[in-house]
C-alpha cells in the first residue's frame, strides 16, 4: 500500500514533467518554424520587390517603344490622309469643271430646243402650205386628167408594181448569169479532179464491157452494109453497141450484165471467126447464150458446193447463178451470197441453232436481185416468192422475208440473216456506189421538183446534174419560173446529197393559136 502511494506522485511527476517538456518543445518548435517563415517572408519580399522593379523598368520600355511606333503609325496615317484629301480635293475640281461643263451644254441644248422649236413652227407653217397647195394641184390635175385621186393613185401603183418587176427581173437574170458563169467554172474544176482521181472502173464495172478489135478496119465489118451487122447484134443482144473513135475496140452498154456477158462472147466469136453477116450473128449469139447458161448453172452449182448447202432445188441453183453477174453498190451479190452463209453458220452456231438452215438462207436471201428487172416488186418480196415456190422450209421463208427488218414480226432467222447481210456490206471496202443509187437520187431528184405547185412533169438529165422542168404557163408567170427555180434549188441543197452541182432549168411555154376563117 505505501508502495502505491510512493508511485503515484512519481508518476504524476513524471507525467507532468513530460507535459511540460512537450510544450516547452512544442514552444521551441513553433518560434523556430515562426522565425523560418518570417525569414522567407522576407526573402519573397524581396524577391517581388526587384521582380516588380524589373516590371516596372521593362514596361517603361515597352511603354516607350509603343509610343515611338504610335508616332510613326501617326505621322504615316497623317500623311495618307493628307494625300487622300489632296486627292479627293482634285477630283472635286475636276468634277466641279465637268458640272460647268455640262451645264454650259444644257444651256446649248436649251437654246437649240427652242431654235428647233421655233423651225418646227416655220415648217408646219411651210407644210400646211405645201398642202394646199397640194390639193389646189390635185384638183387641177383631176380636171385636166378626167381621173380621181384614187385612180390616179391606183394607176401610179400599177405603173411601180409593172417597173418593179421588170428590175427585179432584170437583176434575177443578171445573178443567174453571173451564177451560171460561177457554176460552170465550178463545174469545170470538179471534173477536173473526178478526171484524175478516176473513178470511172466503178462504171464500167455495171454498165458497160469493153472488146479488143484487131485493127480499125473491123469496125466496119462490124457496122456492115448500111448498118444491117450492128443492128442485128442489138437486136439479138438486147445491147447497145456503140462504136466510137475509141482505137481498136468498141463498147457494150446494157444495164442487164447477163446480156452484156452473151453480147461480149459472141463479139468476141465473130471477130476471130471474120465471118460477120446477120445470120451468122444469129447463128453465134444463140451458141453465147448457151455457154451463158452454163456458166451460170456452174457458178449457182460451185456456190452451193463452196457454201455446203446441199438439197437445193435446179430451178434455185440457176437463178442463183444468175448473181454472178449482178452487183449491187459495186459488190457481186453471188459473192456477197456467200460470205452471208458464212456468216449467218457461225452466228448460228454459236446461237445454238440449226446451222445447215442459216447457211441456207443466208445464200438465198438475195436470190430476189437475180429476177427484180424482170418481175415487179422489191426483191425481198421476189426472194420470198421464189423461196416458197421451189423450198418449202418455213425458216428460210421467214429469214429471206425478214432479212431487211420490215416486217411487223422478226423471228431469229430474219435477226441472224440481217445482221450476217450488215456484216458483210459493211466491212471495209465491200461496197461502192452503183446503178441503185444513182437511180434512187435521179428518182428522189424528180420528187422534189414534182412536190411544188404548178410543176407539170421534171426529167433528171446528165446524170443527175441537171435537171429540167415543165410547168403550167396558166399558173407560172416568167417572174414566177425564176422564182420556182430558186425554190428548188433550195429545197434541192436542203434535202439531198449529191457530188458537185445540180442545173435547175425551168420551162415555161405559151402557145397562141387561132384560125383564119
Amino acid at each position: 500500500m505505501e508502495t502505491e502511494i510512493f508511485n503515484l506522485p512519481v508518476i504524476l511527476a513524471i507525467f507532468f514533467s513530460f507535459i511540460i517538456g512537450a510544450i516547452f518543445g512544442g514552444m521551441v518548435i513553433f518560434i523556430t518554424r515562426g522565425a523560418l517563415v518570417n525569414r522567407q517572408l522576407s526573402v519573397a519580399q524581396k524577391r517581388a520587390t526587384k521582380t516588380l522593379a524589373e516590371a516596372n523598368l521593362e514596361a517603361k520600355d515597352v511603354l516607350h517603344e509603343a509610343k515611338l511606333e504610335a508616332d510613326k503609325t501617326r505621322a504615316a496615317y497623317g500623311a495618307e490622309i493628307r494625300e487622300r484629301r489632296a486627292e479627293l480635293q482634285r477630283q472635286e475640281n475636276r468634277v466641279s469643271q465637268k458640272v460647268e461643263t455640262l451645264e454650259h451644254k444644257l444651256e446649248n441644248l436649251d437654246n437649240r430646243e427652242r431654235g428647233l422649236t421655233n423651225k418646227e413652227k416655220e415648217m408646219e407653217s411651210t407644210r400646211a402650205h405645201l398642202e394646199e397647195i397640194k390639193g389646189r394641184q390635185l384638183k387641177q390635175l383631176e380636171l385636166i386628167s378626167n381621173m380621181s385621186s384614187e385612180q390616179a393613185s391606183q394607176s401610179l401603183l400599177e405603173m411601180m408594181e409593172r417597173e418593179m418587176q421588170e428590175e427585179s427581173s432584170r437583176r434575177l437574170r443578171e445573178w443567174e448569169a453571173k451564177i451560171k458563169e460561177e457554176a460552170n467554172e465550178r463545174a469545170r474544176d470538179i471534173l477536173a479532179q473526178a478526171i484524175q482521181r478516176s473513178a470511172s472502173e466503178i462504171v464500167s464495172e455495171t454498165t458497160v464491157s469493153v472488146v479488143p478489135l484487131p485493127s480499125d478496119e473491123m469496125k466496119g465489118r462490124l457496122i456492115g452494109r448500111e448498118g444491117r451487122n450492128i443492128r442485128a447484134l442489138e437486136q439479138a443482144t438486147g445491147v447497145d453497141l456503140i462504136i466510137d473513135d475509141t482505137p481498136e475496140a468498141v463498147t457494150l452498154s446494157s444495164f442487164d450484165p447477163v446480156r452484156r456477158e452473151i453480147a461480149r462472147q459472141a463479139l468476141n466469136r465473130l471477130i476471130l471467126d471474120g465471118r460477120i453477116h446477120p445470120a451468122r450473128i444469129e447463128e453465134v449469139v444463140t451458141k453465147a447464150k448457151e455457154e451463158v447458161e452454163a456458166t451460170i448453172q456452174s457458178a449457182g452449182e460451185q456456190a452451193a458446193y463452196q457454201v455446203g448447202v446441199h438439197g437445193l432445188r435446179p430451178e434455185l441453183i440457176k437463178i442463183l447463178g444468175r448473181l454472178k453477174y449482178r452487183t449491187s453498190y459495186g459488190q457481186s451479190v453471188l459473192q456477197h451470197s456467200i460470205e452471208v452463209a458464212y456468216l449467218a453458220g457461225m452466228i448460228a452456231a454459236e446461237l445454238g441453232v440449226n446451222v445447215a438452215l442459216a447457211k441456207k438462207t443466208g445464200l438465198l436471201h438475195d436470190i430476189g436481185k437475180a429476177m427484180d428487172r424482170e418481175v415487179e416488186g422489191t426483191h425481198t418480196s421476189i426472194g420470198t416468192d421464189l423461196v416458197k415456190q421451189w423450198d418449202k422450209s418455213p425458216e428460210v421463208v421467214k429469214g429471206v422475208a425478214e432479212h431487211h427488218l420490215d416486217t411487223p414480226d422478226v423471228s431469229i432467222w430474219g435477226f441472224i440473216i440481217s445482221a450476217a447481210d450488215a456484216i458483210s456490206s459493211a466491212r471495209p471496202g465491200a461496197r461502192r456506189e452503183s446503178l441503185e443509187s444513182y437511180l434512187k437520187r435521179l428518182k428522189a431528184l424528180e420528187d422534189i421538183a414534182d412536190s411544188f405547185k404548178g410543176v407539170e412533169k421534171s426529167y433528171a438529165i446528165q446524170a443527175g446534174r441537171e435537171i429540167r422542168i415543165l410547168v403550167k404557163p396558166e399558173e407560172i408567170d416568167d417572174l414566177g419560173a425564176m422564182r420556182l427555180a430558186r425554190d428548188i434549188v433550195k429545197k434541192i441543197e436542203e434535202g439531198l446529197a449529191y457530188p458537185g452541182q445540180i442545173k435547175v432549168t425551168v420551162l415555161r411555154e405559151t402557145r397562141a393559136v387561132d384560125y383564119a376563117k
